[in-house]
């Protein structure tokens, strides 16, 4: 199965970009009806929504990217490890 991980990695990349990328778009002016920008809407926010939920809503600044991603990161060694013994 290690045959998995370079693909594993670059899905694990992408959605850290993705992420990234949505917090980059909430600083500036945006059209929201552009597919581009709802293609990362949707994808990105099934993984924020629960973290921003933990957290709480009432904070000021949105710290849920960050913890998303440290926890993506977990994730995906986590698996890298797992199809590593496979």
């Amino acid at each position: 199965m290690t045959w998995l991980i370079p693909y594993v990695r670059i899905a694990f990349e992408v959605l850290d970009w993705l992420i990234i990328i949505r917090v980059l778009l909430s600083w500036v002016r945006h059209d929201p009806y552009n597919p581009i920008f709802r293609f990362i809407y949707e994808i990105t926010e099934p993984v924020l929504a629960p973290f921003r939920r933990l957290m709480g809503g009432r904070m000021v600044v949105d710290f849920s990217p960050i913890v998303a991603i440290f926890v993506i990161q977990l994730v995906e060694m986590l698996v890298i490890d797992l199809l590593r013994t496979l």
